[in-house]
């Protein structure tokens, strides 16, 4: 399984100018016009004093060379013309050539399986701020865990804050998610997303349109939020400023003919404007999981679920905590004998709400989750 050679070549040449492209990052639009150029006018537009060498390098391009890179990389390849190729990204004007993916034809087939098509087997888009509240933090792990509960694959872009929880919802679910990064798929950014960057590889779907080794860059960011919005049928923004990179995938999802929600947020709050903007225009209110179900299938058509939580597989004293939190003692005051517990119970109480048996209510109080 893998992308056709001149597929192969247009990737590379995008890798190649990626340089380039940061210099028209401020211009979203603009981006994308480019994007959707030949290659002899994407070179001839981006080649700049470089024109004649990236030409010479463009014409001399071995596909056998970066298939074995991709090869060593533990990746695998699909292009706009093999049936793997996801059919939402085909209503772009400017979709990728190839899609590199981690973990080889195992995650192509998941991606076969997950993004065929958008509307045969809706798909939903969590995306928010990188500087997310506690309280966004806490919705998009909600979504995530509950959506893919309920059979709905997750995509996001395992950036810090707002995608990096949906993951994790849809992980704990153990359910389908897409993570689509602005590098190449074997380059974990941002770092510090490494262990659930992990989790993903061998889990669920690690894509992008950039080949290996290839850095993430101002633009590909904007570039790497289309191809989220063409994956979904439906993208909810959780949380957003009023000039947030979401609103972009929001419009994109817009301008896509796709469905289009957003989490209320708090008045007067800078951070939230943007979703609140949002819900200004018209676009769908998601109070929870079961209003994007009843978006995506109808009222009632489709019911949230919880995953069941067994305490006898957490090590003891955890399931210790859960217990006294099952018991009623739903605050770290009440979970805790003498003072000198608090900070133990309080990492304990994060590490259930991580592995979603615990979730802490507006009020600070803890509850568990059935």
């Amino acid at each position: 399984m893998s992308a056709c050679d001149e597929c192969l070549r247009r990737a590379w040449l995008l890798g190649r100018l990626s340089g380039h492209l940061d210099r028209i990052r401020g211009q979203r639009q603009h981006v994308r016009e480019v994007l959707a150029l030949s290659d002899a006018d994407l070179l001839a537009a981006l080649g700049g004093g470089q024109r004649e060498i990236v030409a010479r390098a463009y014409a001399a391009f071995r596909p056998r060379e970066l298939r074995a890179e991709v090869v060593a990389a533990r990746q695998a390849t699909v292009c706009a013309h093999r049936p793997e190729y996801p059919r939402g990204l085909r209503d772009l004007p400017d979709q990728p050539a190839v899609l590199f993916v981690a973990d080889g034809e195992r995650a192509v087939a998941a991606l076969a399986r997950m993004a065929e098509d958008p509307f045969a087997r809706p798909t939903v888009a969590l995306v928010g701020a990188r500087r997310a509240s506690a309280d966004a933090r806490r919705m998009a792990e909600s979504l995530g865990r509950e959506l893919a509960y309920a059979g709905v694959p997750v995509i996001s872009g395992m950036a810090l804050g707002v995608d990096a929880w949906a993951h994790r919802g849809a992980l704990a679910a153990e359910g389908d998610t897409i993570a689509v990064l602005g590098s190449g798929v074997d380059i974990v950014y941002p770092r510090t997303e490494a262990g659930l960057y992990a989790e993903l590889v061998t889990r669920g779907v690690v894509l992008s349109e950039m080949p290996p080794g290839a850095t993430a860059r101002r633009w590909t960011f904007p570039a790497r939020n289309r191809i989220i919005a063409a994956l979904a049928t439906m993208t909810v923004v959780v949380e957003a400023a009023e000039r947030s990179g979401s609103l972009i995938t929001a419009t994109l999802a817009e301008d896509l003919g796709r469905e289009l929600g957003a989490v209320p947020g708090r008045p007067g709050v800078t951070g939230t404007r943007g979703t609140n903007g949002l819900l200004r225009q018209g676009c769908a209110v998601i109070r929870d999981a079961q209003d994007v179900l009843d978006q995506l299938f109808g009222a009632g058509a489709r019911e949230a679920g919880h995953p069941r939580k067994d305490p006898s597989g957490l090590d003891p004293a955890l399931a210790a905590v859960f217990t006294a939190v099952a018991a009623g003692h739903d605050t770290v005051a009440a979970l805790c004998e003498d003072p000198g517990e608090v900070r133990e119970v309080t990492v304990r109480l994060g590490e259930l709400e991580y592995l979603g048996y615990v979730r802490r209510a507006a009020d600070g109080r803890y509850v568990t989750i059935p």
